[in-house]
């Protein structure tokens, strides 16, 4: 077998016992690296440190992302629902969701109208979402995190276009998705 040492440089094609021996020498432990080749690849190396970096690559390639969907007191049904379609479309995908409301002027007197709005978005993704605590607030925004559902318990009630793109992958997309804003849209409806 091809044996390579614990620094990566090439000791050469030895024995299986000679491998071992020299890895027990060194105090490490002997890893087939790849079967498949003529002749078979083995590392010197710390078992467990090998495993827990592996799990950790494995980890950071399927780290989910969090989102945010930003909300405003004043919102109007049409512009929530396209909110909650889109919060339910990254929560059904497998990505947390921050909901997030800020307060313009005269609105922070109501702070009460924006805790509404957050709940009830929170209480409207419960098919795909369960909530990580109560909304908060800081300074002039309330934040409510929501992490997704199970796999196998989400429900889609916003969107039925996602199911049957579910095997798409969306990355090249993902950069102009992180944030969903609405901060212009009270300027629209002329509120």
């Amino acid at each position: 077998m091809r044996v390579i040492g614990p620094e990566g440089k090439q000791i050469g094609v030895l024995q299986r016992h000679e491998a071992l021996q020299l890895a027990k020498s060194v105090g490490l432990d002997l890893v087939e690296i790849s079967p498949s080749a003529r002749p078979p690849v083995c590392r010197i190396l710390d078992f467990g440190k090998y495993k827990y970096e592996q799990s950790k690559k494995h980890k950071e390639k399927h780290a989910s992302r969090v989102k945010i969907v930003k909300f405003r007191v004043r919102i109007e049904q049409h512009d929530y629902i396209t909110k909650l379609r889109r919060a339910e479309e990254f929560l059904y995908k497998g990505n947390k969701v921050k909901i997030s409301l800020q307060f313009r002027g005269r609105e922070m007197e109501h702070t009460e109208l924006g805790f509404d709005v957050v709940r009830r978005a929170v209480k409207d993704l419960d098919h795909v979402a369960v909530p990580e605590g109560e909304p908060r607030m800081a300074g002039r925004q309330i934040f409510a995190s929501v992490a997704p559902l199970p796999q196998n318990k989400r429900k889609l009630k916003y969107n039925e276009h996602v199911s049957e793109e579910e095997g798409s992958d969306d990355s090249d997309e993902s950069d102009e998705l992180d944030e969903v804003d609405d901060s212009d849209e009270s300027e629209r409806h002329g509120s």
